[in-house]
Formats: C-alpha cells, sequence, structure tokens
C-alpha cells in the first residue's frame, strides 16, 4: 500500500506544480473530518475552499449521485435534461432569478456573466460601451478572461496582455466607482465579501450605494458570489443581508455539496440577449452534477443548515476575537457567517503549515489574513477543538 510519500513522490514526478501543496495526501472525508492515505484525521476548516459546504461526503449529495450514476451520466445540451430544469426553477425560486446558465466552475461562470452583459451593452449602447468596474483585492478566476477583471496584478503578472476593458477602484469606495463610470463602461462586478482578498467584507451600505449608482447611470450589477454563496455567509446567496439584488449573480463552489458545477442567474430581460450559438458548454448542466446539486440545495433550504451557520460563524468568531484579545499580533478578525479571516501583523504561512501538522486544516490569503471556512454543519465542540489546536499555536509565537 502506498504510503503518502509514496503518493507525493509520484505527484511531484508527472503532475504539475501549479499549486503550493502541502504534505497531505488525501484519502476519505466524512462531515468535518479528513483522513490521509496514513491514517491520520484532519479537521477540515477549508472545506475544499468553501466547496464542501455540507461537509465531506453529506449523505444526501452521495445517494443523489449513486442513484443518477446508475441512470444518466451525460446527455448533451441539446436535449432537455430533468434534474437542470428543477435545479434552474429552485435557483429561480429563491433568489431573483428567472433563468440559470449551468457550467462547470467559478471562472465560466463568471465568463458567462462577461459575456452578457458585454452582448447586451452592444445591442442597447454600441460597440464603444464594454468596459466592467471591478474591485481591487477582488479575485474573479484563472482564465485570461477572469485574471483581467481580477483586481491583483499578481494575478495577472506573467499573462499579458490581458483582455481590455476592466477598470479596478478600490473596495468600499464609492466615489472612486462613480469616478471610474464613464461612458465606456457597462457594468460593476464585485463580489459582496471579498474571499481570496483577504475576506473583506465591505462598509455598511456599500452595496446599496452601488445598485443606486447602477441603477442612475444605467449600468449592470454582478456580484460573484462563487465563494460566499449556497449558504457560506448564513443566508442562502450573501446579497440577501444587504437588501441589494443585483442582475446577475455567479455561483460555483459549494453549489453540488463537492462535484464540480457553476452557473449564472440572471433576469428575464438580460437572458434573450444570449439566444442559441451565443454561449455554450458541453458539461455544463449535465444529469450528474445537478442531481447532486438538488440534493445539496435542498439541504441547504431544509434542514436547518443556515440556522447553524448563523449560530456556529457568531460562536467562532467570538473564539477568535477572544484570541484576538490576547496576542497583539492579531490586527482584526472579520468576515460573515462562516467565512472569517484572522488578519496578523506577521505572515500567516508558517502557523497553517503548524496547524496541518497538529490536525487542522485552515490557510491564509492575502499573505497575512487566515480564513475560516468550515463546513456549515460544523458543531461547537468541533470549533472548541480547532480553536484548542489554534490557540496552542499563537501561545507559542513571539511578536
Amino acid at each position: 500500500m502506498n504510503t503518502s510519500a509514496d503518493w507525493i513522490a509520484r505527484g511531484e514526478k508527472h503532475v504539475m506544480a501549479t499549486y503550493g501543496r502541502y504534505p497531505l495526501v488525501a484519502d476519505r472525508g466524512e462531515g468535518c473530518r479528513l483522513w490521509d492515505v496514513d491514517g491520520k484525521s484532519y479537521l477540515d476548516f477549508l472545506a475544499g475552499v468553501a466547496v464542501n459546504n455540507l461537509g465531506h461526503c453529506h449523505p444526501k449529495v452521495v445517494a443523489a449521485l449513486q442513484e443518477q450514476a446508475g441512470r444518466l451520466l451525460h446527455c448533451s445540451n441539446y436535449y432537455h435534461i430533468p434534474n437542470q430544469i428543477e435545479l434552474a426553477e429552485l435557483l429561480c425560486a429563491h433568489s431573483f432569478g428567472d433563468r440559470v446558465f449551468f457550467c462547470n466552475s467559478g471562472a465560466e461562470a463568471n465568463e458567462a456573466a462577461m459575456k452578457l452583459v458585454r452582448k447586451r451593452s452592444r445591442a442597447k449602447k454600441g460597440e464603444t460601451c464594454f468596459e466592467v468596474i471591478t474591485a481591487l483585492a477582488s479575485f474573479h478566476g484563472r482564465t485570461i478572461g477572469t485574471i483581467s477583471a481580477t483586481g491583483q496584478e499578481r494575478i495577472r503578472d506573467g499573462f499579458t496582455p490581458v483582455v481590455p476593458g476592466f477598470r479596478y477602484v478600490p473596495f468600499g469606495d464609492i466615489e472612486a466607482m462613480r469616478a471610474a463610470a464613464g461612458p465606456t463602461v457597462c457594468a460593476v462586478m464585485l463580489e459582496p465579501v471579498q474571499g481570496e482578498g483577504g475576506v473583506n467584507v465591505p462598509p455598511p451600505g456599500y452595496l446599496m450605494a452601488v445598485r443606486e449608482l447602477c441603477d442612475e447611470l444605467g449600468l449592470l450589477l454582478v456580484f460573484d458570489e462563487v465563494q460566499v454563496g449556497c449558504g457560506r455567509t448564513g443566508s442562502l446567496f450573501a446579497y440577501e443581508q444587504e437588501g441589494v439584488a443585483p442582475d446577475i449573480l455567479t455561483l460555483a463552489k459549494a453549489l453540488a455539496g463537492g462535484p464540480p458545477i457553476g452557473a449564472m442567474v440572471t433576469t428575464e430581460e438580460l437572458a434573450t440577449h444570449l439566444g442559441p450559438g451565443t454561449h455554450g458548454s458541453t458539461f455544463g448542466g449535465n444529469p450528474l452534477m445537478t442531481g447532486a446539486a438538488l440534493a445539496a440545495m435542498r439541504t441547504l433550504i431544509e434542514d436547518g443548515v443556515l440556522d447553524n451557520c448563523r449560530t456556529m460563524g457568531d460562536y467562532l468568531r467570538s473564539r477568535l476575537e477572544e484570541m484576538r484579545d490576547r496576542y497583539p499580533f492579531i490586527a482584526s478578525v472579520r468576515g460573515r457567517g462562516l467565512i472569517l479571516g484572522m488578519e496578523l501583523t506577521i505572515e500567516g504561512g508558517e502557523i497553517v503549515k503548524e496547524a496541518l501538522r497538529r490536525g487542522l486544516l485552515i490557510n491564509v490569503t492575502a499573505g497575512k489574513v487566515l480564513r475560516f471556512v468550515p463546513p456549515l454543519i460544523v458543531t461547537k465542540e468541533e470549533i472548541d477543538e480547532a480553536m484548542g489546536i489554534l490557540d496552542g499555536i499563537l501561545a507559542e509565537i513571539k511578536d
């Protein structure tokens, strides 16, 4: 039987090194725990980077996959797919939207959104109006198009020339957005809470002000909820907490509770601008993934998961804030629901590595922000266990 060391050696020989991988070889998972091939258990507060919102191998998601796998794995989008139709109905019933386009990832969902705003603007305002305002520190994906939209220079480094047509403004600064909104701008695309940029929460009223500015100037508003949607912030969609509906919403990550799927939700009027032949996806909305997503979304909506997210989110935040009050190198704690960030005045990479050695999975983003995104089914006991590990590590640090 191969050990972790065996698998790592094989992977380093043939798998491209596009990730800074940690020395963990995943074997199986259940709920909030992950086991490696050597049998070591880890408490997973990364959840596949906010993908496993229902934990690992949720029984309802697994059952949906098993049942559908025995019926039909793939069907062309030239034909109608019942699971896809039901999932579209469910998403529209619980959002502002009327229509859904399905794809395979968050980057693809954002690409679809960018194509839609350009197509609609071309029809309404002509070919010179195509630019999109996005935020500094944003993250929208890894394709050429989505790194062009991403407001981080390091993400674009080495891949220029990127796609033209994006303007970047500070997140939370409505006056900077107004100044950038010239006659060539057709849309604004924002994350309601920035994940990869450091778990950045907008100031009160900001998203409403953006909505009002877009309405005033005739701009479309796109919310990228790839990371913060599907219950992560304590409501089904993060925009609900602001009382602000976008024109386009993008989803992925946790939509199917683990399996890969993406979606773009929009209005009836906007949907008319992407007709047959304008966009598509071979695997998008296939029977297997939409079957899993139906099970995952119904569980989120019907099984009290959102209530648990809010309750446990408040508890986890209180534990992190208690540590902030004791350790001078913790600058702040921020976030919503169960996407929380602990900003440090020191680099966080070694803390993440030590946490892994002690059986806790977290990560660091923006260099100094420890990110906590456990499954939304996490318990108080599991939070206490995780915070005990983290506290033990922080206690050994000399500022």
